[in-house]
């Protein structure tokens, strides 16, 4: 008779996951003898064997005990079965693999690969880490709420990025960051913004943003997330509405005796 430590090197398997299947009903656990030990015969030894190879195949646990005991045609369909199981989460492994390898590639986390793309080239443009990882949160807000609309978003961003004022007005705002509030690149920046936006507004750019974003609860959400990202971006608000604008992610022309400052 074997002892539970002979009984799982003959196996070739641990003690602990012999009192696993024990645990769980695969392996029956014996009456202690005369001496309080519990111990084994060969029957158990062929029977652990069994279930260690059927675990190490990859059959979950909770089906060994069905497959011990089941016929050739009943194997030969739950093996077919565990097959496209384990075939199935071979391509999930394989698909996170690659989301894993594309997170550590560029700002993908969280965002669609439409985003990504456009905060590569934000970066390539010379716009800072700290620049583009704003850029990216504002957007993993927007992608919440209007993926839909993403693509025709980032299509108009991109291109943006083909003006040299676009990528001026980015390089001033990281300087904004990196050496604080300085009165005269504040005003430099509003202008630009103003002039980007009266360009927009003569194409009719804005109506279109208007209607799509027509969420005033969010678009409120995403300017305050602006707005608690860095206090240069209210007082560019006050610039742009001396200049006749206001808002941030929805801008919108207005009167600018109708606002207070």
């Amino acid at each position: 008779m074997l002892t539970i430590s002979q009984l799982a090197a003959y196996a070739g398997v641990t003690v602990r996951a012999v009192r696993h299947y024990h645990q769980v009903g695969l392996l029956p656990e014996p009456e202690r003898n005369a001496s309080g030990y519990r111990t084994y015969g060969a029957g158990d030894v062929v029977l652990l064997i069994r279930i260690r190879t059927l675990a190490e195949a990859g059959v979950p646990l909770a089906r060994v005990h069905e497959l011990l005991d089941a016929t050739p045609e009943e194997l030969t369909d739950a093996v077919r079965q565990i097959d496209g199981e384990l075939r199935a989460k071979v391509r999930e492994l394989q698909d996170h693999r690659r989301r894993i390898a594309a997170l550590a590639a560029g700002d993908t986390l969280a965002v669609p690969a439409a985003v990504a793309t456009y905060l590569d080239k934000l970066r390539a443009s010379g716009a800072s880490d700290r620049m583009v990882a704003g850029e990216r949160d504002g957007w993993i807000l927007m992608a919440a709420r209007w993926p839909e609309k993403i693509p025709e978003f980032m299509a108009d961003k991109t291109a943006q990025l083909d003006d040299p004022r676009t990528v001026r007005l980015y390089r001033l705002l990281d300087e904004l960051v990196e050496r604080g509030m300085d009165e005269e690149r504040l005003n430099e920046v509003a202008d630009l913004m103003a002039e980007l936006s009266q360009e927009a507004a003569d194409r009719g750019d804005l109506d279109n943003v208007d209607l799509e974003l027509g969420d005033d609860g969010f678009v409120a959400l995403v300017d305050a997330f602006a707005t608690d990202a860095h206090p240069m971006v209210e007082r560019l608000q006050e610039l742009m509405a001396e200049r006749g604008w206001r808002g941030w992610a929805r801008m919108e022309r207005v009167d600018p005796g109708t606002l207070s400052s």
